[in-house]
């Protein structure tokens, strides 16, 4: 990750240089926001993969000696049979559907899609909340 933070960085500090010419010689306050946007956006990525690499060391593929049997195993844990996916698409289906026929359904799609990110975000937070396959019930784990 410390490679990749770096390039970031880099590319950061290319949209901060860009930015700061931009609005001293243009004066167009649009494309200086998009600029100051731009830098904001790859710092947030720059300080995430910064921060991964703090946290975790150096990856296998980072060092010369690193093989890649040390990468095997477990990844992380996907759910496989997750609803809220499809919720957040059609959220977003219909918040697209929203910015071309009106306000009114700009906010209902903003619900769906904000109750589907909420529902994938605390899926698993609490336990008794969550419905065990072929059960029906939530809470029943028999």
């Amino acid at each position: 990750m410390k490679t990749e933070a770096i390039l970031f960085a880099g590319v950061a500090a290319f949209f901060l240089v860009t930015d700061v010419l931009y609005a001293v010689w243009s004066k167009d306050p649009a494309g200086t926001a998009a600029l100051t946007v731009a830098f904001l956006m790859a710092s947030l990525v720059a300080f995430v993969f910064a921060m991964n690499y703090r946290r975790k060391g150096l990856r296998p593929e980072d060092r010369k000696e690193g093989d890649v049997r040390e990468r095997a195993g477990l990844v992380d844990f996907f759910p496989p049979h997750s609803a809220w996916p499809v919720q957040i698409a059609a959220g977003a289906a219909v918040l697209a559907l929203g910015t071309v026929f009106g306000l009114w359904l700009f906010l209902i799609g903003s619900g769906m899609a904000l109750a589907g990110v909420c529902g994938m975000v605390f899926q698993f937070a609490w336990p008794g909340w969550r419905v065990p396959p072929g059960t029906g019930k939530p809470g029943s784990h028999s």
